[in-house]
């Protein structure tokens, strides 16, 4: 597992929308506990004005630390709207590139399992396949259309 949100985890998770690039997209990030369990909730306007789009929590990954798994799990529930995970690795030097995956929400929490295969290079100058050995972040993003973003997660891990 990577985290579970417990020990400050407001130390090891940024919050990012597009306005870094000029984009009008407001949200924010809170750290809770809900029926002793830890979480993290990110809510907000996802607005694709200005060539804008995003609104994200992202958290570094120790160099290595990940070098075998077949995917990313995370224990989420949300307002039914489609969310994303990108990886970033050590190829992935300008602020669009990535690696990305999406995963859908319900209303109930829910274990999702996302296969590595699923993961689809933001350009074409990426490897075809995430390479485990060079990832550096993971961040759970709400992007690519104008809504209302409102998502909670519990767990976040490899398996």
């Amino acid at each position: 597992m990577i985290d579970n949100f417990d020990a400050q985890p407001e130390l090891r998770w940024r919050y990012f929308s597009d306005q870094v690039m000029g984009g009008v997209s407001q949200g924010k990030v809170n750290f809770a506990t809900e029926q002793g369990e830890q979480l993290v909730h990110l809510t907000g306007q996802v607005s694709t004005a200005n060539n804008g789009g995003f609104i994200q929590v992202r958290r570094e990954i120790a160099k290595a630390s990940v070098e075998s798994a077949l995917g990313v799990y995370l224990k989420v529930r949300g307002n039914g709207q489609q969310y994303y995970l990108h990886l970033r690795t050590s190829s992935t030097l300008m602020p669009w590139q990535y690696y990305q995956a999406s995963f859908p929400t319900t209303q109930q929490w829910q274990t999702i399992k996302v296969p590595l295969t699923a993961f689809v290079r933001s350009s074409n100058w990426l490897n075809k396949t995430v390479k485990l050995r060079s990832l550096r972040n993971i961040a759970i993003v709400a992007y690519g259309r104008e809504h209302t973003a409102d998502l909670e997660i519990a767990q976040l891990g490899f398996y």
